[in-house]
């Protein structure tokens, strides 16, 4: 089952919270509670039911197979990014999202206390970046420091938005040397507020990176690579949901049949290209091909650590260019489920 949600839903799911406590949208009588220093269950209790946002790769877990072994009942969520997740973990109308690495960092901030339960990168991430900066047609920009006095999309809260502010701190120059301007960091909103100059920076992702070169490169757009790593993963849920015992157990086999999906997914580019990119979103074939050749291979690792160092240093950044409280890194993983993908990669023999 998929499930739509909008503002309206999501408000109306906070009124009705009784349904949505610990035993979420599933269960038949009041869920055992795990301590948060408790060793993850492996089984996972009957009527146990997740809500999960994790638009895209819900499809590899369907195309693959994985979803169809699940011990526990899943209602896909239409929703991801940071924003729309913390809004449906704040109504308790979501268990699972699937975002970057700000997100669970505004979770915080914001009063949603949650935890990464899985991780994924990219291997070569700087080869493999996903996102290049987009410079609106015109507009006389050759390398980071040329931001200076140019109106910048941003977008707090999420991804694309940090990246601006590690790139403006690996220029040497601040918010103030720029004019930033607050748009929502959908693509396509990016893409035409650059080719109106609205702005005349923006990062831009995926598909719409090709697109942009190709629609607009003949009135003099262009797009310049920003040498940053920009290429975390991650799954995550709200500390409440992690304290059922039954939605604990499920979101780890949730996490090993994801990683397994990932490798399904690169295994059989074709199939992926043609069955998620082409027929469910519209996509041509070669858009596809660029997409995946785009993102390269996956790298899920047994550990944290390293990653977890990287997340300290955006904290840090973003804590001091927003006037927010510092965090500490760790406090953001629970690491109980930091070995659960790649223990499933390797017993399945495709680590």
């Amino acid at each position: 089952m998929t499930l739509s949600l909008n503002r309206r839903a999501l408000l109306a799911a906070g009124a009705g919270a009784a349904f949505l406590s610990l035993t979420g949208c599933g269960g038949d009588g009041p869920a055992a509670t795990l301590a948060v220093t408790a060793a993850l269950p492996d089984k996972v209790p009957g009527g146990t039911k997740l809500v999960v946002g994790d638009k895209e790769h819900q499809k590899a877990l369907e195309f693959s197979g994985e979803a169809d072994k699940f011990d526990f009942e899943v209602q896909w969520a239409n929703i991801s990014g940071g924003p729309q997740t913390i809004e449906a973990f704040r109504a308790q109308a979501l268990d699972l999202g699937s975002v970057a690495d700000i997100p669970p960092i505004h979770s915080h901030w914001t009063g949603i206390p949650t935890k990464i339960v899985a991780a994924k990168f990219r291997q070569d991430p700087l080869r493999h970046a996903i996102y290049r900066f987009g410079i609106a047609p015109g507009v006389a920009v050759r390398e980071l420091k040329d931001f200076r006095g140019k109106k910048v999309a941003y977008s707090p809260g999420q991804a694309q938005g940090a990246l601006v502010l590690r790139a403006l701190h690996k220029a040497g120059l601040t918010k103030q040397d720029v004019q930033l301007v607050e748009l929502s960091s959908t693509n396509d909103v990016y893409v035409t507020a650059l080719a109106s100059r609205q702005v005349e920076v923006a990062p831009i992702g995926g598909v719409q990176i090709k697109r942009y070169e190709t629609k607009y490169a003949r009135d003099g757009a262009t797009t310049i690579a920003h040498g940053l790593r920009d290429d975390p993963g991650h799954l995550y849920a709200p500390e409440t949901v992690l304290l059922d015992a039954g939605k604990a157990a499920a979101i780890r086999q949730y996490v090993q049949a994801w990683a397994r999906a990932w490798r399904w997914r690169e295994a059989n580019p074709d199939e992926w290209i043609e069955r998620y990119y082409v027929k469910d979103q519209g996509l041509t074939a070669a858009d596809g091909r660029w997409i995946v050749d785009n993102a390269g291979v996956a790298d899920i690792p047994a550990s944290w650590t390293e990653a977890i160092g990287r997340h300290q240093e955006t904290i840090d950044l973003l804590a001091q260019e927003t006037n927010n409280k510092p965090l500490k890194a760790e406090d953001l993983y629970d690491r109980r489920y930091e070995r659960i993908a790649a223990d499933a990669l390797a017993a399945a023999g495709v680590s």
